[in-house]
């Protein structure tokens, strides 16, 4: 399985999602994980570099990467039974997407309850379906604020709801600020739990 973790609005939660399922998947479902960092910022890695120094033995390999070496690095690890999640960077303009986009089974998007990102969401969206019919899509609305009333909320479930599935909301807490490739929090666990039982139960019995 190949999962794809992105949107073109930044700061919508991709890393952390990324790393939320890397240790979901290795640490309570035991699946075999390797996470490819492709985000410009690389904060998967560095996250994972500074954990190795203080942590135990690591439940899954991080490799950073960029799309010029992606196909190289697919040949590897497509063929292992591994889930790969990969951080994609946040950008539609370069051609070296295309075969990132084209070997998804998954993606997962994040987003919030605000114009300017539904409208990102929904162009990222688009562009990847066109590449890769396909692929499954799930969005996930993510850090969001408790007590707030969103306006726009039934209309951009509506809308999004076209492309694929949405999931439960996961709420902003400062205990994500504590997440590392090793451990998540377990306060966190009530919170993630939901989510990530519905996207992945049905994957997880073909392992």
């Amino acid at each position: 399985m190949i999962c794809l973790f992105g949107n073109q609005k930044g700061g919508v939660g991709k890393s952390t999602l990324t790393v939320l399922s890397g240790n979901y998947l290795s640490l309570a479902k035991g699946w075999p994980v390797t996470v490819i960092d492709m985000d410009y910022q690389q904060s998967i890695s560095q996250k994972y570099e500074k954990a190795k120094v203080l942590e135990n033995e690591e439940p899954y390999e991080v490799l950073p990467a960029n799309l010029e070496t992606f196909p190289i690095l697919h040949q590897v690890v497509s063929g292992k039974k591994d889930a790969v999640l990969i951080d994609l960077p946040g950008k539609l303009d370069d051609d070296g997407l295309i075969p990132v986009f084209q070997s998804a089974d998954l993606l997962i998007c994040p987003f919030s309850y605000d114009e300017f990102t539904f409208e990102s969401t929904v162009l990222f969206t688009v562009v990847l379906k066109k590449v890769n019919p396909k692929v499954e899509v799930v969005f996930i609305p993510n850090r969001i604020k408790a007590n707030v009333k969103f306006e726009i909320m039934s209309e951009v479930n509506e809308q999004l709801s076209r492309f694929g599935r949405i999931t439960p909301v996961i709420p902003d807490r400062i205990d994500f600020q504590r997440l590392t490739t090793f451990q998540t929090p377990l306060s966190l666990h009530p919170l993630i739990t939901p989510v990530f039982e519905e996207i992945f139960a049905d994957r997880l019995w073909k392992k």
